[in-house]
């Protein structure tokens, strides 16, 4: 089974990011055949800072490599290395329609919340489909926010296949649904544009600062916000006890979070502090060119197929 996914370099990846999706790419690395790229062209539908740009790709490669992901059984790479997703992307954009585009969810709501509606942001499905298809992906993992856009790539497929004959396959997205969505410090889902994240690879004092800013109701014994994001680390029956000694008193509850989440954190912080930009530029290298070999294959067989390979 063929696996791919990808993460935006937009900025520090956060628990939620972890138990959404990230956990999965790391175990489902250890099995299958899998795939993970660096959408650094993505990201550009909302940094405008080259230097950050150049940095979370950096960080971000480092991120996938602390949590366990080993390139040498994995292809990592970067978006950007690889020219066919833009060129497939441009290919599918003359195929699907705007109304077809109207419709994502993620587009809306971004625009909602201040983003640029840019031609970038709307058209996002389109490469990340191409970025999906161009693998013969299987199994997109993904978080539940994700869903549609996986949904988009598998319609796009299908709209490609019986238009030029069948050259995709129609990829399925694999999304925990225990932990779809990973609750923030408010409540509300963990999301950087919310500003309610815990940084995953923060400093220990960092993680300790988030926690303790969880927003807690003061009219229940249990703190429920704390309560929801504990239980990503720790199994409901261990919790019940823990909860049950400390009714009442939240920051014993915090306390023993903060410790939980260190326990689980600390050794991928190690990990991710002996990966140097040398060991970056290189793996993006490797990887970079596996994945050009498969995407090379693809794109030339599209082009024959629309007509314009003579």
């Amino acid at each position: 089974m063929k696996v791919f996914s990808g993460i935006q370099p937009s900025g520090a990846v956060h628990i939620g990011n972890y138990f959404g999706a990230l956990k999965q790419w790391a175990d489902m690395s250890r099995k299958e055949e899998c795939i993970y790229c660096l959408v650094d062209y993505h990201a550009l539908t909302s940094v405008r800072d080259p230097a950050l740009i150049r940095t979370y790709t950096t960080e971000a490669l480092k991120d996938l490599i602390a949590i366990g992901i080993d390139p040498d059984r994995s292809v990592l790479f970067k978006q950007s290395d690889v020219s066919e997703h833009t060129e497939l992307a441009w290919i599918f954009n003359c195929l699907i329609t705007v109304p077809f585009l109207m419709q994502a969810h993620a587009y809306k709501d971004k625009v909602a919340k201040g983003l640029e509606a840019n031609a970038g942001l709307f058209t996002y499905p389109a490469l990340m489909a191409a970025d999906i298809l161009l693998y013969d992906t299987d199994i997109v993992p993904v978080g539940k926010d994700q869903q549609q856009h996986v949904e988009y790539a598998r319609e796009i497929a299908a709209k490609f296949n019986a238009a030029y004959g069948q050259t995709f396959k129609e990829p399925h997205e694999k999304i925990l649904e225990t932990v779809a969505v990973v609750p923030g410090t408010d409540g509300k889902k963990m999301s950087k544009s919310y500003g309610n994240t815990i940084p995953l690879f923060a400093s220990k004092d960092e993680i300790k600062s988030a926690v303790m800013g969880i927003v807690t109701d003061s009219g229940g014994d249990i703190p429920v916000n704390v309560y929801n994001i504990h239980k990503l680390f720790k199994n409901d029956s261990d919790l019940a006890a823990l909860y049950e000694a400390n009714k009442g008193n939240y920051k014993a509850s915090k306390e023993a979070l903060i410790e939980d989440i260190e326990l689980i954190v600390s050794p991928m912080r190690e990990r991710r502090a002996n990966i140097s930009d040398s060991d970056v530029a290189r793996i993006l290298q490797e990887g970079s060119d596996k994945a050009r070999t498969q995407a090379s294959a693809k794109i030339t067989d599209v082009k024959r197929k629309i007509g314009v390979a003579l």
